[in-house]
């Protein structure tokens, strides 16, 4: 179970993520989520301790999975989605 949890997230072969085409792109937007989800757990691990703080834990928790089902869902259903904002021409080249 942790394995195939595991290779779904971080598997490019796997991942509803492998629907983007541009390798590069799909590895800026796994280190987007990564670095979200490194934000929210020291959030809500760092607050668990106090009682109402506990709450926005929580909230930035379920804040973070949201983005991520949204995220997945998203490269999944529409992959050209992500390639709107690259920050390049379309002649491959920086404006």
């Amino acid at each position: 179970m942790v394995l195939s949890g595991w290779n779904f997230i971080f598997n490019a072969e796997v991942s509803p993520l492998r629907h983007i085409t541009d390798v590069s792109l799909r590895h800026y937007v796994l280190q987007a989520l990564g670095f979200m989800w490194a934000a929210a757990s020291s959030v809500a691990l760092g607050r668990y301790t106090l009682g109402f703080a506990s709450i926005i834990g929580h909230t930035v928790l379920i804040g973070a999975a949201a983005i991520t089902v949204a995220t997945y869902t998203t490269a999944t259903l529409k992959p050209d989605f992500f390639k709107s904002n690259s920050g390049r021409r379309r002649d491959g080249e920086h404006e």
